[in-house]
C-alpha cells in the first residue's frame, strides 16, 4: 500500500478528535465547569460555551472527514476528503493553541503542538 503514512496520521487525527469530541459530549457539564473556571480571567470568559460547542462541532467533523478520507484512500487512491479532514484537524488544533495561549496554560499549549505536526504532515502528504 503506498498511502500507509498518510492512513497512519489519518488516524491518528481520527481517533484524537472522535474521542475527544465523544469526551465533551459524555461530560459537557463536566467539561464546561473546567473551561469556565480555566478561562476565566480572559476575555473568552463569557465565550466558553460558544467555544465549547464550536470546538465540540470542529472535532467531530474533522474526525469524521480523516476516517472517510482513509475509506476513499483505500477505495479508489482519492486523497481529497483526508486533505481536507488533515486541513481542518490543523485548524481546530490551531484554535485550541490559541485558547491554551489566552488562558497562559503553556504546557497545554505544547501538548497541542505534538498534534499539530503529524496533523501539518498529513496535510504536506495528502496535499
Amino acid at each position: 500500500m503506498t498511502n500507509i503514512a498518510s492512513v497512519l496520521l489519518l488516524l491518528l487525527l481520527a481517533i484524537t478528535f472522535l474521542q475527544s469530541g465523544y469526551d465533551k459530549i459524555k461530560d459537557w457539564k463536566g467539561n464546561l465547569e473546567w473551561l469556565k473556571s480555566h478561562f476565566a480571567a480572559t476575555f473568552l470568559a463569557k465565550q466558553v460555551p460558544f467555544a465549547l460547542f464550536t470546538i465540540l462541532v470542529l472535532e467531530i467533523v474533522s474526525g469524521v472527514f480523516c476516517v472517510a478520507g482513509i475509506l476513499k484512500l483505500f477505495i479508489d487512491n482519492d486523497s481529497t476528503i483526508g486533505f481536507y479532514g488533515a486541513l481542518l484537524s490543523c485548524i481546530t488544533l490551531l484554535l485550541l493553541l490559541f485558547g491554551q495561549r489566552i488562558a497562559k496554560d503553556y504546557d497545554g499549549a505544547r501538548t497541542i503542538v505534538i498534534y499539530f505536526v503529524p496533523a501539518v504532515f498529513a496535510v504536506h502528504l495528502l496535499g
